[in-house]
Formats: C-alpha cells, sequence, structure tokens
C-alpha cells in the first residue's frame, strides 16, 4: 500500500514515516501542502492522510479541492481539532475517516487498510481470455497460468488501477521506481512483456505521454 501523508509537524511526519514502513505502508510525506498538485499528477496512492491545520492553506480547503477535481481515493484526517462541528465540516466535504490527535500508530495503520479494502477494484478482473486475480497476483488463459516478472506485474496492477485513463509515463517510473534513477526505457520493456500476454491492442502508447489499458 501506498499512502499520501500531508502534514507540517516534521517530527510526526518523520515518525509517521518510519513506523509505517514497518508496517509494509509505503509513505511520500508532504510537510508543504503547495507541492501537491504537483505530487497528486505523478504518483498512485491508495488512502490519502491530512491535517486540518497547515501553513498555507486548511485541511478542509484540499479536502474540498480534491473531490472537486474527481480524486476519489479515500481520505483520513489526523487533527487536534476534536468538535462534532470539525468532524461534521470534513465529512460533509468527502472525508471518510477521522483521527484525533493523540493517537495509536498502530490505530492509524489499522484504518488505512481498511480503507484500502473498501476501495480496492474488483479482486477478479477479466481482460478478453484472461482472467487476473488481483489479490493473488495471478493471470490465467483457461487452465493454464501465465507468469510476469514482479515488476510488470505492478505496472499491470497500475494500469488496471486507472484503466480507461491515459498513464502519465512519469506517473509509472514514481510508482514503480520510486527512489531509483530510471528512465522512460525501462517502462517501454514491461510494456512490452505484458503485451506479449495481454490480448491485442489492450495497451494503447500516447506517444510522448503515456499509456493506456483499454
Amino acid at each position: 500500500m501506498r499512502i499520501l501523508l500531508i502534514e507540517d509537524d516534521r517530527i510526526l511526519g518523520e515518525t509517521l514515516v518510519d513506523y509505517l514502513k514497518i508496517e509494509n505502508i509505503e509513505t511520500v510525506w508532504l510537510y508543504d501542502e503547495r507541492q501537491l498538485p504537483n505530487t497528486i499528477k505523478n504518483y498512485e496512492f491508495d488512502v490519502i492522510v491530512i491535517d486540518l491545520i497547515l501553513k498555507f492553506a486548511s485541511g478542509e480547503e484540499i479536502i474540498s479541492a480534491l473531490r472537486k477535481a474527481g480524486i476519489d481515493k479515500p481520505i483520513i484526517v489526523i487533527t487536534a481539532k476534536k468538535s462534532i462541528n470539525d468532524k461534521e465540516r470534513c465529512f460533509l466535504k468527502g472525508a471518510d475517516d477521522y483521527l484525533t490527535k493523540p493517537f495509536e500508530f498502530r490505530e492509524l495503520a489499522l484504518r488505512l487498510r481498511a480503507l484500502s479494502r473498501r476501495k480496492h477494484i474488483a479482486e477478479i478482473v477479466k481482460l478478453g481470455d484472461l482472467v487476473i486475480n488481483i489479490d493473488a497476483k495471478t493471470i490465467h488463459r483457461g487452465k493454464e497460468e501465465i507468469k510476469l516478472t514482479k515488476k510488470a506485474w505492478e505496472v499491470l496492477t497500475l494500469l488496471l488501477k486507472r484503466r480507461g485513463e491515459i498513464v502519465d509515463t512519469e506517473t509509472i517510473l514514481n510508482y514503480i521506481w520510486p527512489d531509483k534513477d530510471v528512465g522512460d526505457e525501462i517502462v517501454r520493456a514491461y510494456i512490452k512483456e505484458l503485451r506479449k500476454v495481454l490480448p491485442p491492442n489492450s495497451i494503447i502508447t500516447y506517444q510522448g505521454r503515456g499509456y493506456k489499458l483499454s
């Protein structure tokens, strides 16, 4: 799972990143919410975690802007604001969960997993004559199981999550290789691997932009 954390408290942010890593939850952390537009564009997230009291904009404003932009990822609020009015305001703007500070880190991890499952893409996806089991990470054509490399599977999962959308090459690179300096050619290599397996014309190339799973 990968989450986006918007939190300007650097001590809390660093501690959460370290703890969630132990829980096998990858965290992209923003302590400056002004970086949000580029981050949302270039990364894929399962859940968004946002504080309400930030330096340059309120968390409530950001939640509203995300929903108006069509971002439907689950959003959980972490904040020192405890009143029912604050909670109501966030839920009305589109938040899915609300956790008041201080909180147990383990509880946050449990809530993140619950939200991720709630918005999870269908476990079984049929693509032409293929049956793709997302959770089991298997692909079958009839009784034949088709093998993919780990990275090719991750690329396929991203394209399935964004099916029908053009996924920028930069987004694929940031999703699969967030900490490595690799270029477009590695994406092309795994797209080529997928095309050998998927039905013809399943992946459409948009030159200079990215790829779409049709």
